[in-house]
Formats: structure tokens, sequence, C-alpha cells
């Protein structure tokens, strides 16, 4: 269609004039300035409501605000550029794009305190950005790799919108982008948040006013059809009607068809699309930072952290170390210090999972900012704040020190697991890092614990679950330290008492803290290295022991901390928690206290019960008298202390029968081993040359073997007559299946690797029908002694080299239950 104007293009485009083609708002040709300024506004209120949409799952407003300016500043690019050449706006819209991406990208940083030039901070954004924001944990802290991708595609959106909208005239197009926009960000947040109901309503509402505004402009305009002969004007005039029936009627059915699915999906759980990205993994070590201590207790003078507690801050005051007697953590008498002692230890990690063998984090760990999620502390606990500056020496790997909980750090970007408070570095621990940590220290009220009970169910399922293979020993020791103990925490301390009194503290002793180990350091002769272990040991050993009683128990490792100063490898070790109601997890410390010898082991653990020995009583003396003749009772020989032959008979007899079934027993087991190797292991031509074993022997096993010489087909065409003779003509499926497999057989002979997992199964179904049918038709006295009988292990183990029977020319039959 042409325009009054001598410009191709649409109806609303022509008519739009030189305002909307040349960008001069003083033409009164065009729309009118005011409903273009209100499209160009319905654009940046569209793509700004992503941002407040993404902005729920953020800390803070300052996404949104981003966001927010984007939108702005893509929008007013191109109305600012609308007399340019349309191939002209996106560079200019680019470089604007990159101006602001960089300045919030610098506000972003500022905000959470990351130090490095503004290139390094926008070169690992622009690496780490989507991974990131995805593992991120939730609330999200404003940080450069979080905020770029939204800024970004804010703009992009923006732009794109304001091209087709403004530009070109299709507004309703131009909507596509912010649409997008605004449904990737619900995606984005999936299940993380209310519903976002009044930004959708108010997203609706602007789309709705800016086509209304767009479509009086067009009312307004010039007919599209005035000018032209009657006739003309006419069919133009009912192809627009008919165009926007079809347009109503699509919009109808689509309402129809997508109407009621969507409805069902109002009251659904949104999609996380955070369980589709992979979050950061350590390595062995971090995983189970216990096997470290042994390495640790044997340079104990190397230097690993240093610590600057903050004067006047809680857990820099002086105490014990650790001891579960309160008197002497407690000096204000107040029954507010854990049995652990006073000052917060630093914690490296926690491990939650023990399967026997070795003990693991098990940690999910999610990208964190500055601020932690802060988790509601135990009611009858008190909270103290702990600040520390650590700084980095010899200590390795990702696990990052925090006195527990963190609840903020700065100077290092962290990932972060709520469930057991575990801090990572994804890029690993460096010499020289240096940051600070502020800390929640909760300290359980100690005068609750005689009387607090442990929680049970599913919740705390993962740490009182006790793996299989327990040692008897082991449980007898959990079951006697429970006896004169009722209440969680009398079993708690009993078995912290029984590790202190009993066990000697060495630096030597190796790592190992599976069922094994445990029981040779619990149990294990002393002079010949057992009851004596590091912390590895004492606390692994409380753990499970435990969790027999019926205690939730972790395992935690970490450093006693100085205070202020440096925190070396001998101030590494190993204690035990137990999770109290009410309490939350309380420590304990079952190493023996300085300078105590420990008792030996068998004073206090009663042995098992052993079978009586027979009555050593004194039998009274009599005169020695002449013995009587023995007389023959009958039945028996005279002399009464001979067996009965009966009962060597029976006595023998038994026994054969024994040994008979259980050979007969061991025949039955290695037939069907064989078999099962033959037909369900290896690539499809190495089941269908099993299957022809199970044939072959088969017909062995009827007395027809067959000759090595003969081709697949010549073999079946005997299987065919013996089974035709066995069954005396009666019919069976039998020879077609044999006859089936003899082609298989071939195929893979000629063409290795074309069979696939479907014909290798029906090659096994022929053989076994075959073989079913063959057997049937024996004798029933042959049937029984058809599965034990030794003949096809005998030739599985005299051959040792299989070919590929062939239909050319003659190769030996395989015979034995390897392919090669």
């Amino acid at each position: 269609m042409v325009s009054t104007t001598g410009r191709a293009g649409p109806p609303e485009v022509a008519d739009a004039g030189p305002e909307l083609l040349t960008g001069d708002p003083s033409s009164t040709a065009g729309v009118k300035k005011g409903p273009f300024l209100a499209q160009a506004v319905a654009l940046v209120v569209m793509v700004a409501l992503a941002g407040v949409v993404l902005g729920r799952v953020y800390s803070g407003g300052l996404l949104t605000g981003l966001v927010a300016g984007a939108a702005a500043g893509s929008v007013l690019v191109g109305v600012a550029c609308r007399r340019l050449p349309s191939w002209l706006v996106a560079p200019v819209s680019v470089l604007a794009m990159a101006a602001w991406t960089l300045w919030s990208l610098r506000l972003a940083a500022s905000r959470a305190d990351l130090p490095g030039p503004l290139a390094d901070v926008a070169a690992d954004a622009a690496r780490n950005g989507i991974p990131r924001l995805l593992t991120a944990l939730i609330p999200v802290e404003p940080t450069p790799d979080t905020v770029l991708v939204p800024v970004v595609a804010a703009w992009l959106a923006g732009l794109a919108a304001a091209e087709v909208a403004l530009r070109a005239g299709r507004v309703l197009l131009g909507y596509l982008p912010p649409v997008l926009l605004y449904a990737g960000a619900l995606y984005v947040v999936g299940p993380n948040a209310d519903p976002a109901v009044r930004p959708t309503l108010v997203f609706v509402a602007v789309a709705v006013l800016g086509l209304a505004v767009r479509g009086r402009t067009a009312a307004a305009g010039t007919d599209p059809a005035a000018g032209l002969p009657a006739g003309v004007r006419s069919a133009v005039r009912v192809r627009l009607a008919g165009a926007s029936a079809a347009g109503v009627a699509v919009v109808v059915a689509l309402a129809a068809l997508l109407g009621p699915a969507l409805a069902g999906q109002v009251g659904g759980r949104p999609v996380d699309p955070r369980r589709y990205v992979e979050p950061p993994r350590v390595d062995s070590l971090d995983e189970n930072p216990l096997i470290r201590i042994s390495g640790w207790a044997l340079h104990p003078d190397q230097k690993l952290l240093d610590v600057t507690t903050r004067p006047g801050d809680p857990g820099d005051g002086e105490g014990p170390a650790g001891g579960s007697d309160p008197t002497g953590a407690d000096p204000d008498g107040s029954g507010d210090v854990p049995p652990g002692g006073d000052r917060p230890r630093i914690r490296l990690a926690v491990l939650s999972d023990y399967d026997g063998v070795t003990w693991r984090v098990g940690a999910t760990y999610r990208n964190a900012g500055r601020v932690l999620p802060a988790a509601a502390p135990a009611p009858a606990s008190t909270v103290g704040t702990v600040r520390q500056e650590i700084t980095v020496a010899d200590l390795t790997g990702r696990l990052l020190p925090a006195v527990p909980t963190p609840r903020e750090v700065t100077g290092a970007r962290v990932a972060y697991d709520p469930a057991t408070g575990t801090l990572i570095r994804p890029e690993g621990l460096t010499p020289g890092l240096r940051y600070a940590v502020t800390s929640a220290h909760e300290r359980p009220v100690v005068n609750l614990l005689a009387t607090a009970d442990v929680p049970a169910g599913a919740e705390v399922a993962r740490v009182l679950s006790v793996p299989d293979g327990v040692p008897e020993p082991l449980r007898r020791l959990a079951a006697q330290l429970a006896e004169s103990s009722g209440a969680p925490y009398a079993r708690a301390a009993a078995v912290e008492q029984f590790l202190a009194e009993h066990y000697r503290l060495v630096a030597d002793a190796p790592s190992g803290h599976a069922y094994p180990n445990l029981a040779f350091f619990l149990f294990g002769p002393g002079d010949a290295g057992g009851q004596r272990g590091t912390s590895e040991q004492f606390a692994a050993a409380f753990a499970v022991l435990g969790r027999l009683v019926g205690l939730p128990t972790r395992v935690v490792v970490g450093f006693r901390s100085p205070g202020t100063g440096p925190v070396r490898a001998g101030d590494a070790y190993a204690w035990p928690e137990v999770l109290f109601d009410g309490l939350g997890w309380v420590s304990f410390d079952p190493l023996p206290r300085p300078d105590t010898e420990p008792r030996p082991v068998e004073e206090d653990f009663r042995p098992p019960p052993e079978e009586p020995p027979p009555s050593e009583a004194p039998q009274p003396s009599v005169e020695p008298t002449v013995p009587p003749e023995p007389q023959a009772a009958a039945g028996r020989p005279a002399d009464g202390g001979g067996v009965p032959t009966a009962v060597l008979v029976g006595a023998g007899a038994g026994g054969t029968l024994l040994l008979v079934a259980t050979v007969l027993l061991t025949l039955l087991g290695m037939r069907r081993s064989l078999s099962r190797a033959r037909l369900n292991r290896g690539d499809p031509g190495e089941r269908v040359a099993g299957a022809w074993r199970e044939v072959t022997d088969a017909l062995r096993l009827a007395g027809h073997p067959v000759s090595g010489d003969l081709a697949a087909t010549e073999v079946a065409a005997v299987a065919h007559e013996v089974l035709a003779q066995a069954t005396a003509g009666r019919g069976s499926v039998g020879p077609v299946a044999v006859v089936e497999l003899a082609g298989l057989l071939n195929r893979a002979a000629f063409a290795p690797g074309t069979l696939t997992e479907e014909q290798a199964g029906r090659a096994v179904m022929a053989a076994r029908v075959y073989v079913a049918a063959l057997r049937q038709a024996r004798p029933r006295w042959r049937r029984l002694l058809w599965a034990v009988h030794p003949g096809p292990l005998r030739a599985a183990t005299a051959s040792r080299r299989v070919p590929v029977q062939r239909t050319a020319a003659p190769v030996p039959i395989p015979r034995d239950g390897a392919s090669r």
C-alpha cells in the first residue's frame, strides 16, 4: 500500500507521517506528541516492572533501581535518536548501555565492598554472571555478578521495544520484548517469593493503556480506504473486517484452549531454575576435613591463621577451652555457658553424614553476598555478637573458618550452606587473604540441659542415621552406657565421661574413623596401639555411640580460638555436638583432661557373657570295690559307653545326603550363573553368541551334540529335527525361534556392531523358548537332572577360543560362556 506522502509501508506507519519517520514532533501529519510520549512512558514502566519482580529475591532495592535506570535510558536513547537512521540507533544505544552497565557494576562493587579494579570486576561478572545468579543464596546481594545480567537484559528489551513500537509503529509487536523480560524475571524468581499479583496487574494495565492510546490515535487518522474508488473501497473494508474477525476468533480459540490449562497452573508451585544448575563443589579434603587432624597434630607449630577479635566483643574473654564442668566456664553463675566453655571456637566445617567409613559435610553451597540469611536462634539460648578479622597463612582448601554462626562476611566472595552453617571460598584460600566475619554466637542455658529432650522424625533423620555394619562390641558398649542414663543429656554425659576416662590423647595416631578404626580405638590392646587416638577418633566415637543411644549427633572440625593472635596446627581439633529441643546444638568435649592416666577399659566395660564352666565340685571319696560284671541290656552292647550302630548308620546316611544336596545346589547355581552371564551381559553381539551357546548346550544334553564343522543354518536344521522327533510331531515354536537365532548369529559375524538391544532380546527369547521346549520333551527324570548336569560347565571350561558361526563356510560351534 502506498501512502499519500509517497512512502511505501503499513498504513499505520504511512499515516504517522514525518513525526515517526523523520522524528519531527512539530509535524501535524503524524501522531501527536502526547500519545507518542505516553507510549514511551508505557514501555519504560513495563521494562522497569521486570526489575520490581526480580528485586523481590534481592537484598535491598539496588537492583530495582538499576533495572529502572536501564529501562528509562534505553527508551530515552531511542526517542532522542529518532531523527537518526535506524541502523545507527543500535550502536549508539549499545555504547550508552556499556556506560550504564559499568557504572552499575562500580556501584554494586562499592556497596558490597568488593576489592579490585573495575576491569577485573567486570570481566569476572561477565564470565560468571549467569551461574552465580542461579546459584546465589536468597536473598541475593546485589553484587557485580548478580546485577550484570538483569541490567543488560533490561536495556536490550527497552531498545528493541522502542525501535519496534515507536519508530516502526508496531505497538503490539513492540510489547513482546518487555513481556519476555517480565516472564523471564518470574521464572528466575520461581517459588522463592510470594506471587507477583500487583506488579502483574500494573503491567497489564499499562500495556492496555498504551494500546488504547495507539488505537485512539489511529482512529483519529486518515481512513485507509479514503481516496479509493467505491468498489475498491468496499473490498478493502470487507478485507479489514474479515481480518479483524479472524483475529478475534483466534484470540477466543486460544483462550478456550489454553485458558483451563493456565488456570490450573495458578495454584501450582513454580519451577525453580536453580535445581538445574549445579552449585559449587569441593574436593575430598574439604568434604571430609576430619582426616586432616592427624596431619596437623604432627606439625603443631605450623601457623594456619591470624585472628584479631575486636576489643569489647563477646568471645574475647578468658575461659577454659574445653571441659564439661559448667562451674569452670560460668564464673558469674548465670548458667548460660555451654559445656564446651565460654570462648567461641572457630569452626571450619560441620560433618553430618556418616556411611560407616567416612564422615562428610554433605553440604549444598550457594553463592552468597556479604549478608548471610539469619536463622532463628534456639529459644532457650542467649546470642552474642562476635566480630573477627582473619588472615589466612598456611591453611589450604576452600573451607573458610568462622565463629558459628556467620551472619556477615566482607573481604571475600563466599558460598554458604544454611543447613550446616559451613562457608567456602569457591576460588580457594590463598596466603594473605584477609576477611572479616560477624557471627551470632549462641550459648544455650546449661541449667536446662538436664531436662531437655532431643528431637525425632524425618527432620533429624540425617543426624540420627546409623549405617549397617556396626561392630557388636560397639553396640554392647552403647547399650551399657544407656542402661544407667535415662535422660538424653545424661546419656550424652555418660558417653563423654567414658571416653575421657578410659582413652589416651596422642598426636601420632593414624587417621581413620571407619567402623574397624573405631572398634580398634575402643577395644584394641593398648600395647598394640589401641585405646589411643587424636581428637578425630574421640569425636567420631562419641558421635557414633551417641546415635546408637538415640541422640542426634554430628562432628565439627575447627580451631581453639586465641582471642587475638595466631592459630596454629596444634589448635586444630574435632568435637561432637548433640541437638536438644529448644537449646540447639550443644558441644561436648570427650577428650581426656591433661596429666590424667586413663583407666583400663576392662574395669567398666563388661565383656560378653561366656558359657559357664563345668562343675568342679569335689566328688565324695569312696572305698575302692570290685566292679561288678557288666550286664548287657536289651538292644545294646555290654559296653554302655559305645555309640549305637543305628546312630552311626543314620549319621552316615544323613551326611551323604547332605553332601549330595550341596553338590547339586552348587551345580545348579553355577549353571544359572553361566546362563545369566551369557544372556544378560555384554553388547548385543555377545548376547546373541551366548544365546547360541545355550541352544548347542541343550542339544548336547538331549543326546545330539552338533559337530564343529557345521554352519549356523545347518545347526538350526539339526535342532529343528531333534525337537520334531522329541515332540512326535506336536506343534512347537521352538524350531522357528532357533532359525531366527541362527540369522542373528550370522549378522553378528558378518556385520559386527550392527545388532540392537531389541534384536539381542529377541535372540535371548528365542534361545529360552527352544531350550524350554526341548527340555519339556525329555522324560521326567531327565528333566530333573537337566538343570544340574555338569556338561555345559565342562564345555565352557575346556573351550578357550570362540569363533562365530557362519553360513558360507563351516567353523567351530561356540561352546563356552565367554565371548571373544
